[in-house]
């Protein structure tokens, strides 16, 4: 179907800048652009008609890492880029309530929990909370408080560690405000629009979809899991998170957010029921996918997870179960880089978009700008 004239000179024109990806990476980065380029004309591409990766499809954590993950990742990745990256996660949360309020996103500042049933990292917790005083502001962070167990009825665990700074969040909610932001800025968007290929020479880039072409100074590529479809060579593979809910749970006891073994295990209440995701660390190969479904394998094990962990001793039903696409790589910390002349990739956010996006945001603005400079000068 060929475009019309009237198509071709509005909603199909040539832009400053395009943005393929409409979640919170994507997002926040059109916010960030149009706020240091006013005047610069922005277009967001989205495939589908919702972004249905990992942005819509998450838990809803306001979270910056556990204990026990903030100590792996230093052992993994050393302890100053590991503390750099909490950093940014903090500052995004801080973004997105400067941004919006409460009752806006349903913020709430609940208070993270972790679950341990050994003490092998509660010898490293004075060290960590040392690390994390000049980025939380907090003597003690992290903070153990089994006395909680009790309160929560979690009688089949050892040891509760607890950090005030963490919170929950409506993630559509969070999108939707994103959005409203974006139009208020005059971003502008195509939604159910596939991009097929990029092409780029000297002055443009250019992305072809079936029906039309459109080309750019610049193209951000915030596409997350799904970037390899456009960029093959990344470090970057697609992890599936599977989540259930359960209905209305009376006279629950919990409150706050959640995590167990290093974070691949995470719950919430949302409201009077519990929402309970993760442990596709016990099949890493069949969670390595794009694929938006869910197994019965990880499902039975994460209901069985709630009768033995999270509501032991309690009657409960599931109402629903849904997944989401992440994207891994061999370290966590997220890809912001120029790969050509005009294209910049933003993606590989590790489980922790709702945090990071904020902050990759900013990055991309200012490589925007040195951009600019370069060519001017």
């Amino acid at each position: 179907m060929d475009p019309s004239i009237w198509e071709l000179e509005t909603f199909y024109r040539n832009r400053d800048l395009i943005i393929i990806g409409a979640g919170f990476t994507g997002l926040w980065t059109a916010i960030s652009v149009k706020e240091k380029f006013p005047a610069k004309s922005v277009l967001v591409v989205e495939r589908s008609s919702v972004p249905i990766g990992a942005s819509t499809r998450n838990a809803g954590f306001a979270c910056f890492g556990s204990l026990t993950e903030i100590i792996a990742d230093s052992q993994k990745m050393g302890g100053e880029r590991t503390l750099e990256l909490v950093k940014m996660r903090f500052e995004g949360l801080k973004k997105i309530q400067d941004y919006f309020t409460p009752d806006e996103i349903d913020f709430e500042l609940c208070g993270g929990y972790e679950i341990l049933n050994n003490d092998q990292f509660l010898a490293h917790i004075d060290d960590v909370n040392f690390q994390l005083k000049s980025i939380t502001g907090l003597q003690k962070t992290f903070i153990l408080n089994s006395k909680k167990l009790e309160e929560f009825g979690f009688r089949n665990s050892e040891y509760l560690v607890e950090n005030p700074c963490e919170g929950n969040l409506h993630s559509g909610k969070l999108l939707q405000k994103l959005l409203e932001k974006c139009h208020g800025l005059g971003v502008e968007f195509l939604f159910g629009t596939e991009v097929s290929k990029i092409s780029e020479d000297e002055d443009h880039v250019l992305i072809k979809t079936e029906n039309f072409e459109i080309s750019a100074e610049n193209l951000i590529i915030a596409t997350n899991a799904f970037t390899k479809n456009l960029v093959e060579d990344l470090d970057l593979f697609p992890a599936r998170g599977q989540i259930l809910l359960t209905e209305p749970i009376e006279n629950l006891k919990i409150k706050g957010t959640f995590h167990y073994d290093e974070g691949f295990y995470y719950f919430r209440n949302l409201g009077n029921r519990i929402l309970l995701g993760g442990a596709r660390n016990l099949d890493f190969e069949t969670e390595e996918t794009s694929t938006l479904e869910t197994t019965d394998f990880l499902q039975n094990h994460l209901e069985n997870f709630l009768k033995t962990v999270v509501l032991p001793g309690q009657k409960f039903k599931v109402s629903h179960r849904w997944s989401g696409i992440m994207a891994m790589g061999a370290e966590k910390s997220p890809v912001v880089k120029a790969i050509s002349k005009r294209q910049i990739v933003a993606v590989r956010l590790s489980g922790m978009g709702v945090a990071l996006a904020p902050k990759i945001g900013e990055q991309v603005a200012e490589m925007i700008g040195d951009h600019c400079k370069n060519l001017i000068s």
